[in-house]
């Protein structure tokens, strides 16, 4: 019987989708950024994005990294830190 904490194939987690733990649709997992020398997973390269989260941050046609160390599950879906969803854009200096 396999156990959750049996090893997977990496490419198993390309296509599946990316919610916060708030449950908030991140994006869809596209790619993987890996470290070779280390022989782990760095980063998830996303893409089909939610734009309403990304709005202003990512232009449509771009993807985005989120850190591996954001990860908290992966099952048939992958939760993430609700980190992703606190992306603000800079705040100006205020203008004397």
């Amino acid at each position: 019987m396999e156990t959750e904490s049996a090893p997977q194939e990496i490419t198993s987690l390309v296509g599946r989708e990316v919610y916060s733990n708030n449950g908030v649709f991140v994006g869809e997992v596209e790619d993987l950024q890996l470290n070779l020398d280390r022989e782990s997973v760095t980063g998830l390269a996303l893409g089909e994005l939610n734009r309403e989260l990304f709005a202003g941050h990512v232009p449509s046609s771009d993807g985005v990294i989120v850190p591996y160390r954001w990860v908290r599950a992966v099952g048939d879906i992958i939760l993430v830190n609700d980190a992703v969803e606190k992306i603000q854009e800079p705040e100006e200096p205020d203008a004397v």
